[in-house]
């Protein structure tokens, strides 16, 4: 991790999913009832991780399910951290009939200040699960405790406002957050000039990307670091569509993005470092409540990313740092030296058509624009 002062770092990472299950173990359950065709109980994903690693002795702390995370963000000291929230957080009882609802009671907030989240992303096919009062209730618990919002809101307007952290030096971040029908977006959910939902873009398309970028460039000034977070894609597997990859070159092209953080799916997908700016195509899910469930193990998405991406005074990456974890007993710890060969192997086979090399240290993974890339 870089040191010289003008050096800003950001963290990142992919899918928090603090609902349901994650939320039973809390301090502040809600009512357990879910509408899945094969689960009533939110407490049955508890009972599955428990099946596959032991007890969890709740109620957790709030800091419980951040594990060894926590001590990692304290030595990184990151100037800004943003993490996709993939929950609604409320009270309501009204889910939407989509099959699968995520909430968490928002008594157990707490749980994102112990780990000092600066911004969630809330452009997710998430958010709105238990419907239009549910976002409201999420977008009014987060501003009531400090936490900036990016990607939904309760009208178009505020949907596409940035998120903004004010930084050293008269610096910021912006935090734009985007969604896709790709990964599961409800067209309807997308917010209008007098009704709430998220920021849904029409497509990836190169009309699109530049109508984003001009958008962005209007508001940034001299010195901020933008983030462009997007909510992409398929859930499994490491394909990247050319329309995403095309997208993240144009709003790069334009001066619009330092970093593009990509997720949806559930897995780590390829990074690319395309003109001294990395692109994230899929950080993978980070906190979730899919132990004990089976199928797509060849995967591992039991394996979580923790990103920190270092960056120059003129917004040049300088250093990317990717902290490996095991999601076990619903709690973030270092992943085995063994996960760790297997993700730097993964990674690197798949960030290799980008002109990327992944490369392994002391647990921890470098990312880096392979020689005459």
């Amino acid at each position: 991790m870089a040191t010289d002062e003008k050096v800003v770092t950001l963290f990142v990472c992919g899918d928090v999913m603090l609902g349901r299950g994650i939320d039973q173990i809390m301090p502040h359950p809600s009512d357990p009832t879910i509408y899945e065709h094969y689960m009533g109980s939110a407490v049955h994903y508890v009972r599955l991780a428990e099946r596959r690693y032991g007890p969890i002795a709740s109620p957790c702390s709030f800091d419980y399910v951040w594990g060894d995370a926590l001590a990692d963000l304290d030595i990184a000291q990151p100037l800004a951290r943003i993490i996709n929230l993939e929950t609604s957080v409320t009270t309501s009882m009204t889910p939407e009939p989509k099959g699968i609802n995520y909430k968490m009671n928002p008594d157990n907030v707490v749980c994102l200040k112990m780990a000092a989240v600066d911004c969630c992303v809330l452009a997710n096919n998430h958010v709105l699960d238990w419907g239009v009062a549910g976002l409201i209730e999420t977008l009014s618990t987060l501003e009531r405790e400090g936490i900036a919002v990016a990607g939904a809101g309760t009208d178009a307007t505020q949907a596409a406002v940035p998120a903004i952290i004010d930084l050293p030096n008269d610096r910021r971040v912006l935090v734009f957050g985007f969604g896709t029908t790709t990964s599961g977006i409800p067209r309807e959910w997308a917010a209008a000039s007098s009704k709430p939902g998220v920021n849904l873009l029409p497509d990836l398309s190169l009309a699109t990307a530049s109508d984003v970028a001009k958008r962005i460039v209007a508001l940034r000034r001299p010195g901020d670091l933008v983030v462009v977070s997007i909510h992409w894609g398929t859930n499994w597997g490491y394909q990247v569509d050319t329309e995403q990859r095309t997208f993240a070159h144009a709003v790069i092209d334009a001066g619009a993005c330092d970093l593009l953080h990509g997720h949806s799916s559930h897995h780590p997908r390829g990074i690319e470092i395309y003109r001294d700016r990395p692109i994230l195509y899929g950080c993978g899910d980070f906190i979730t409540d899919y132990e004990g469930i089976e199928g797509y193990e060849q995967f591992r998405g039991d394996l979580a990313l923790s990103y920190l991406a270092s960056f120059e005074e003129n917004g040049a990456l300088s250093e990317l740092t990717v902290i490996p974890y095991q999601m076990r007993k619903f709690r973030l710890q270092r992943a085995s030296l063994a996960d760790v060969d297997w993700l730097q192997a993964t990674l690197d086979r798949e960030s290799a058509r980008f002109g990327t090399h992944i490369a392994r240290k002391d647990g921890r993974l470098f990312a880096a624009s392979r020689e005459g890339s």
